[in-house]
C-alpha cells in the first residue's frame, strides 16, 4: 500500500543510440558542470546493473497485445476500510490506491531493486551518487487533463517527508532537498552518507498534484478520491464493502514501454468480508472470480463444488520464485512477560509443527527456520570468517550461539505433545525464575504467566489452540484476542499487543525492509514495523552496513550475519511456508508464459480471454 517498499541534450536521441552512448559523461551548464560530471542513464538499480537496455519496447515477461476489458474481482485482505487515503498514519486505507498515482520510475517484476522511466523519460546522475536529474515526459498528465510537471513531483516529495506515514518518511530520510528547474527538470540532492537505495526510494514514490491539494489536506483520511494521473482510477466503492477501479482508456503514459501489455482490465475491484470463509463463498458464487489460497485445507478440501467439477473455475498451483519472508508468532519484548530471551525460547518448544503439517496442513508446508528462507542471506553452519569480522566487535553484548551453530526452532516427534520438548521448555522458565503455583506458572515477579495474542480474523484460531494445549500443560494461560480491522490496525501501529501473527516480504536485493523491520527506530515510532521491538546495536550496525553494501556479494555476507543475531534473540515463533503460490479462479482470464521471476503479476499483466468467459457464461 505504501512505497518502501516506484536530458536536455536531445535526450531521446541519446537513450534510443544504446546504453553505452547513454552512460557517457554529460556536462550540464553553469558552475555545477565545473565541478560534477553527470552521467545518463534510462534507469537505476542498488547496483548499477540493469538487465533492459536503453530504447527496450517493453518488459520481457509480458503480451504486448495484450486484449483490454473485463473485471479482475478479489478479496481485501482487510476487513474494512474508511480512507481513500492510502499515505498517512490515520485511516483504515481501502486496498490499491496506489494504482491511481504515477512515480517518476517504475519497477520490473524480473529484476530486484531496478527501476525504470515512467514520468522521468532519463535520469542524470552525479559521479558522487548524491545528485540526480529527473528529465519528465511532457505529455504527463494527471486524470483531470492538467500537466504533471516538475513542481507537482517537488511537492509530492517534501510533503511525504514531511507529513506521510512514519516508515515512509523513514525510506525519505535521506532526501536532502527535491528542486523543480522549471516544468521539466527535477533535481533530487541526497545527504551525506545515504543509503545505497536512497534514490530508488525517491524515485518509486508517488506524484500528487500540488495544486488539487492546494485546496485539501493531505493529512485527512475522508473518503473523497484524490486526483491522480496513473492508469487506474477510483470508480464506484461502498465504505467498508468494496471499491472499485477503472482504467483510464486516455491514460498518457499507456504506451510507454513500461506499462505496455499491461493495465489491461477495465475494473478492478476489491470486496470487503468480516471472515475469509464468508470471502471463500462469495468467490464460488462469483462475486470474486479470483481467489489465491493462504490456508492447506482450503486448498485440498474447499473444491468440491459444481464449478470446479464441470471447469469454469479452475485451480493452479504456481512455482513461488520469491524469498517466502518470515512469517511467525512475534513476541512484544517491550512488555515484561516477553523481555527475557529464555522464556521466548520455551515458547517455541510449545508448537508442534510437524503435528499441525500432518494434521492441520495436509503436509503442504515447510518449516520456516530463518529470516532469509530460500535465500543466499540465510546463515548456516559456523560463521565465515567474513561473517566473524561482523560480528566479533559485538561479541560481549550477543548471545553465545550467534558464534556457532545458528539457532532452528526445534524438531517434534510429531505427538502434538512431545515430552522432550516440553521437558526443555520447563527447564528453561525455571531458568527464567518462574515458579509454580499449582497448576499455575508465575512469572519472576510473582504474577500468572498469561498472554494475549492479537489477531483480526477467528482463521488462525486452529493452529494456536494445540499449541496453547501445550503452553497450558506448562501452566501458562494464553489468550486469543480478535478485534475488528479499525482497532486491530491502532493497536498494532501503537504496539498494543502482546503476541501477533504477522508476515513480512523480503527481496532478494534487501533494503530499505530491513531498517523498517528489524532497526530499533523503527521499533520506537508509531506505525513503526519493527513489531517485536527488536533493540540491539549490534542489529542496528549490521542493517545499517547492509544498505550500504557496494556489491551483492558483501550484502549476502552482511545478511548471514544478521540472520545469526536476529534468530539468536529469539524474536519469535517461526511458522512455515508453501512452496507455491496456489490461485483459483473462474476460467476468465489468461495470462503470459513464462511468467516474471519476483511476482505473478495477476493485477497488472493477465488479462480478460473474452472467448473464456463466453464458454464459461454457456456453461452456467
Amino acid at each position: 500500500m505504501h512505497s518502501f517498499t516506484q536530458l536536455k541534450l536531445t535526450r531521446r536521441a541519446a537513450l534510443t543510440a544504446g546504453a553505452a552512448a547513454a552512460m557517457a559523461p554529460l556536462f550540464s551548464g553553469g558552475l555545477r558542470a565545473q565541478t560534477q560530471n553527470f552521467a545518463a542513464t534510462h534507469g537505476l538499480s542498488s547496483f548499477g546493473d540493469l538487465a533492459l537496455p536503453a530504447g527496450f519496447k517493453h518488459f520481457p515477461y509480458v503480451r504486448p497485445d495484450a486484449p483490454k476489458g473485463g473485471l479482475l474481482a478479489q478479496e481485501a485482505v482487510a476487513t474494512s476500510f474508511d480512507s481513500l487515503n492510502g499515505f498517512i498514519l490515520s485511516g483504515n486505507p481501502a486496498t490499491g490506491l496506489g494504482m491511481i498515482f504515477d512515480t517518476m520510475m517504475a519497477g520490473s517484476l524480473d529484476e530486484d531493486n531496478a527501476i525504470y522511466g515512467l514520468v522521468a523519460e532519463s535520469v542524470e546522475v552525479s559521479s558522487d551518487k548524491k545528485v540526480y536529474r529527473f528529465h519528465l515526459r511532457r505529455e504527463a498528465r494527471f486524470h483531470d487533463g492538467s500537466p504533471l510537471t516538475a513542481k507537482d513531483v517537488v511537492f509530492s516529495l517534501n510533503i511525504l517527508r514531511d507529513k506521510a506515514h512514519p516508515m515512509i518518511r523513514q525510506t525519505l530520510r535521506d532526501l536532502d532537498k527535491a528542486e523543480a528547474e522549471g516544468d521539466g527538470v527535477v533535481i533530487v540532492t541526497l545527504r551525506d552518507g545515504h543509503g545505497r537505495d536512497a534514490i530508488l526510494n525517491v524515485a518509486g514514490q508517488p506524484i500528487f498534484s500540488a495544486a488539487y491539494y492546494a485546496a485539501e489536506p493531505f493529512d485527512h483520511a475522508g473518503m473523497k478520491p484524490p486526483l491522480g494521473s496513473g492508469a487506474y482510477k477510483i470508480g464506484p466503492f461502498e465504505q467498508g464493502r468494496y471499491i472499485s477501479y477503472q482504467r483510464v482508456a486516455d491514460y498518457w503514459g499507456k504506451d510507454l514501454p513500461v506499462n505496455i501489455g499491461q493495465n489491461n482490465f477495465d475494473v478492478i475491484r476489491y470486496d470487503y468480508f468480516g471472515e475469509r470463509a464468508v470471502g471463500f463463498e462469495a468467490f464460488k458464487s462469483g462475486v470474486v472470480n479470483l481467489h489465491e489460497s493462504s490456508t492447506a485445507s482450503e486448498w485440498a478440501t474447499g473444491y468440491d463444488f459444481p464449478a470446479v467439477r464441470d471447469g469454469r473455475v479452475v485451480k493452479t498451483e504456481f512455482p513461488d520464485l520469491r524469498s517466502p519472508g518470515f512469517q511467525g508468532f512475534f513476541f512484544n519484548t517491550r512488555r515484561p512477560v516477553f523481555k527475557d530471551p529464555r522464556i521466548r525460547e520455551a515458547l517455541n518448544y510449545c508448537l508442534d509443527f510437524e503435528w499441525s503439517n500432518r494434521n492441520l496442513f495436509y503436509g503442504a508446508y515447510k518449516r520456516t527456520v530463518s529470516y532469509f528462507e530460500n535465500t543466499p542471506m540465510r546463515a548456516s553452519g559456523l560463521p565465515s570468517p567474513e561473517e566473524l569480522a561482523l560480528l566479533e566487535p559485538f561479541r560481549a553484548q550477543l548471545p553465545p550461539d550467534v558464534f556457532g551453530e545458528p539457532f532452528s526452532p526445534p524438531v517434534s516427534d510429531g505427538s502434538g505433545q512431545d515430552r522432550a520438548l516440553l521437558l526443555r521448555a520447563n527447564q528453561l522458565l525455571q531458568a527464567a525464575g518462574c515458579k509454580r503455583d499449582g497448576a499455575k506458572l508465575l512469572l519472576p515477579d510473582g504474577t500468572p504467566f498469561t498472554f494475549e495474542v492479537l489477531e483480526f480474523s477467528n482463521a488462525f484460531d486452529k493452529v494456536v489452540q494445540p499449541m496453547f494445549k501445550n503452553m497450558r500443560l506448562l501452566g501458562i494461560e494464553p489468550r486469543l484476542r480478535v478485534v475488528d480491522a479499525a482497532q486491530y490496525k491502532q493497536r498494532t501501529e501503537s504496539f498494543d499487543f502482546d503476541m501477533i501473527t504477522d508476515r513480512k516480504m523480503i527481496g532478494g536485493i534487501p533494503g530499505d525492509e530491513l531498517f523498517a523491520y528489524f532497526n530499533s527506530k523503527s521499533g520506537q515510532m508509531q506505525g513503526g514495523l519493527n513489531l517485536a521491538g527488536i533493540d540491539s546495536p549490534a542489529v542496528d550496525a549490521l542493517v545499517d552496513k547492509a544498505l550500504n553494501a557496494q556489491s551483492k556479494a558483501d550484502l549476502m555476507v552482511v545478511g548471514r550475519a544478521l540472520d545469526r543475531v536476529l534468530r539468536a534473540g529469539r524474536y519469535w515463533i517461526p511458522n512455515w511456508y508453501p512452496a507455491t503460490r496456489r490461485i483459483a479462479a473462474w476460467n476468465f482470464f489468461d495470462h503470459p508464459e513464462p511468467l516474471p521471476k519476483i511476482d505473478l503479476g495477476i493485477g497488472s499483466i493477465w488479462w480478460w480471454d473474452a472467448e473464456k468467459a463466453a464458454a464459461v457464461k454457456a456453461k452456467s
